[in-house]
């Protein structure tokens, strides 16, 4: 029998199709992993932050696949089993038997890192997908949630405490939208694309500006401080003060080297109007690169 508490979770959802039902199955199971991260005092350590922070906690219109976080301050010694008991036992009591693999972080790496990983069909018929749809489905076949702590974040970023009433009221400390917007605007900046550069970053751009979201300069400043692949490969100069004339020119210069079609490609798994995307091209960009706001 479906807990009650996921027959409320699922009201938004389509299960129509076997994958809008993986997307709800996969966004509900975030949900109670971030419940789990909540009973076991995880946020007294960390904030949530991320593309599916976005879309959780400020309802973001395209599906999101990892959790990721930041510890609130350095700790390269950061350790994620004491929160897996918490996690199995929080989804055990809505219905879902999962497992979780914390993978063994090198010495040089600053990401602690978790699978949390359950049976599709068995999961699909907790939340009432339909048999048509799971029938489809390899019996085998597993849903995936990943975890990402980095241990050694930069730092300045401004946080609050988001109430959430399901699957049963809690809380998650996360990212306040200007340090989000900052991460976000680290990314498109740094991120190495080779030939598949992330549609998703610039999606989200869109999302920020047209919010009217004011971008955190200073949080930008100590990340593009502490790493930039992008930039640094290319020699290009990080401005000692950020405004918004010079992150415009960083944007414009990144925007040089997109391929719009590849980009296009990348987000559409994760939207469901595909009108949404039609407009992008180079120019599209560059006038709505014209309305961002700084603070």
């Amino acid at each position: 029998m479906t807990h009650p508490a996921l027959l409320k979770m699922l009201e938004k959802y389509d299960l129509t199709n076997s994958n809008s039902s993986y997307d709800a199955l996969r966004e509900i199971l975030q949900e109670m992993v971030l419940l789990g991260l909540y009973d076991a005092g995880f946020f007294k350590h960390a904030a949530f932050y991320g593309g599916t922070a976005l879309r959780i906690l400020h309802n973001l219109p395209r599906f999101s696949e990892d959790l990721d976080f930041s510890l609130l301050e350095v700790n390269p010694n950061f350790d994620l089993k004491p929160f897996q008991d918490a996690i199995v036992d929080t989804l055990k009591s809505f219905g879902f038997d999962i497992t979780i693999e914390i993978k063994d972080k090198s010495s040089n790496s600053a990401i602690a890192s978790a699978f949390v990983k359950g049976n599709t069909i068995e999961h699909l018929l907790n939340i009432n997908a339909p048999k048509d749809i799971t029938n489809k489905i390899h019996k085998d076949q597993t849903v995936k949630i990943k975890l990402e702590v980095d241990t050694n974040p930069p730092l300045d970023f401004q946080t609050q405490n988001i109430i959430r009433l399901t699957p049963r009221p809690f809380s998650i400390n996360a990212f306040m939208l200007p340090s989000l917007y900052a991460g976000k605007m680290h990314a498109i900046l740094c991120r190495s694309w080779s030939t598949r550069p992330k549609g998703r970053d610039w999606y989200d751009l869109i999302w920020y500006i047209a919010n009217s979201v004011e971008l955190d300069s200073i949080h930008l400043k100590a990340r593009l401080s502490q790493s930039c692949k992008y930039l640094e490969s290319n020699k290009i100069k990080i401005p000692e003060n950020l405004t918004k004339e010079n992150i415009k020119e960083l944007l414009l210069e990144r925007l040089e080297t997109l391929d719009v079609e590849k980009a296009k490609n990348d987000v559409q798994p994760f939207i469901k109007d595909m009108r949404e995307i039609e407009l992008w091209s180079k120019e599209f960009f560059v006038a709505v690169i014209e309305n961002i706001k700084v603070k």
